[in-house]
């Protein structure tokens, strides 16, 4: 299977995940695919109702319960459904076992609260992440995620100065 960097990808800005290559991604599917990154793929394509439920199929099981509870809180988020993407994050949030583990999930409830247009929120997520990845040693991941929380602080500052009530913010 092809690397999944020529896939797709997260967009920096939106911190949305991007199509790359779809029919590849397609192709993906027809083979030797993992089943959370199934799940994963069939999202990416749009085939919401099919991830969602071969991804809730599989979670009793999943060695990877984690990753999967993720990656179906994306699907949920993709269709404004926060309430339910935010309940995964926070099963997702319990499986954790190292600093690392909770900084990955953090810096995911980040994104969701990104896309709530929660800037401030996601802000303070990103920064969670960052400081654990630091604990962890993991510096890149630190400062990917001090990135992630300037640019949300950034947007957060731009949409305060357009006049938006606060309540759209947090």
């Amino acid at each position: 299977m092809e690397d999944t960097a020529s896939l797709w990808r997260t967009d920096p800005t939106t911190f949305r995940d991007v199509v790359i290559n779809r029919q590849a991604l397609e192709a993906a599917l027809d083979g030797d695919c993992p089943p959370v990154e199934r799940v994963r793929y069939l999202a990416l394509l749009g085939r919401d109702a099919e991830a969602l439920d071969e991804g809730f199929k599989l979670l009793p099981d999943s060695p990877d319960r984690r990753e999967l509870l993720l990656v179906l809180a994306q699907i949920h988020q993709r269709q404004y459904r926060w309430h339910e993407a935010a309940v995964l994050h926070e099963k997702a949030l319990r499986t954790v076992r190292s600093p690392e583990e909770e900084a990955y999930v953090r810096h995911h409830i980040g994104r969701r609260l990104f896309d709530e247009a929660r800037f401030r929120a996601a802000a303070d997520e990103f920064q969670w992440a960052a400081d654990l990845y630091r604990v962890a040693d993991q510096p890149e991941l630190a400062e990917e995620n001090r990135q992630a929380m300037r640019h949300a602080l950034h947007v957060h500052s731009a949409d305060q100065g357009a006049g938006r009530p606060a309540y759209e913010l947090s």
